[in-house]
């Protein structure tokens, strides 16, 4: 499966598109181990291969991920990442309120 289509690719705004919107940033993409719990939300891309946006691992957190690096991790039982197919583009803080409750903007 393809990490990221054209379509995703034209929605996304470039880094640092949505710099200055914090919790109303919106998170375009939405990728996912199905056989863990880490989740990444893309809110803007380089156009290339770097993403930024939201990382729900061990902790919620802002942050960079390479779409190259993603596509090479498995998880426990060998299965790879993937896109959310019915993912529609949500406000950060609908996913994670508790990062933006007293959080102005910017990173």
């Amino acid at each position: 499966m393809r990490l990221i289509t054209q379509e995703i690719r034209k929605m996304l705004p470039p880094l640092y598109g949505q710099e200055n919107l914090g919790g109303k940033a919106i998170a375009y993409l939405k990728l996912f181990t199905p056989d863990s719990s880490w989740t990444f939300y893309a809110t803007e891309f380089d156009g290339q291969d770097l993403c930024f946006g939201l990382v729900d691992g061990h902790e919620k957190e802002l942050g960079y991920f390479s779409l190259s690096e993603l596509q090479k991790v498995k998880g426990p039982m060998g299965l790879p990442i993937e896109r959310d197919l019915y993912w529609r583009p949500t406000p950060l803080n609908e996913i994670a309120p508790e990062l933006f409750r007293d959080r102005k903007g910017g990173r």
